[in-house]
């Protein structure tokens, strides 16, 4: 397993594929919970143009800076094509929401030199671990 605390470094720019504007929604509760924490977070949803004010940006091709996490809340197949863009810009560090992984995606970080977290909720478990 890897060493959570390395995702939760709070000067980590991190992106999240999904996030959402609806308050129901994992996507929303994980951005806003990183946003109220301080961290540095981009929304990442092809669906929305902003987020509580925020641009949200197509993909991570589009973001204005590189992230050094991106948190995946979206079905499994997006986030094999996440993980696929992850390696084509050099995002070194995946946590995949539960519901979100897939073996496939977990094997192609694992395969790709990417560090990847997964069956762990960000912000029911990981957070806690900080805070």
């Amino acid at each position: 397993m890897m060493d959570i605390k390395e995702f939760l470094k709070k000067e980590n720019k991190i992106a999240v594929v999904g996030a959402s504007s609806n308050p129901d929604k994992w996507g929303f509760k994980v951005y806003n919970t990183l946003k109220r924490l301080g961290f540095e977070v981009y929304p990442v949803n092809p669906r929305h143009e902003k987020i509580n004010n925020d641009t949200c940006y197509h993909d991570l091709k589009s973001l204005p800076e590189k992230p050094d996490v991106v948190i995946t809340v979206v079905p499994p197949g997006i986030t094999e094509e996440a993980v696929k863009e992850c390696r084509e810009i050099g995002i070194k560090k995946v946590w995949m929401q539960p519901g979100s992984e897939s073996q496939k995606a977990v094997d192609f970080c694992k395969g790709n030199g990417i560090e990847v977290i997964y069956n762990i909720c960000f912000v029911a478990d990981g957070l806690k671990e900080k805070w």
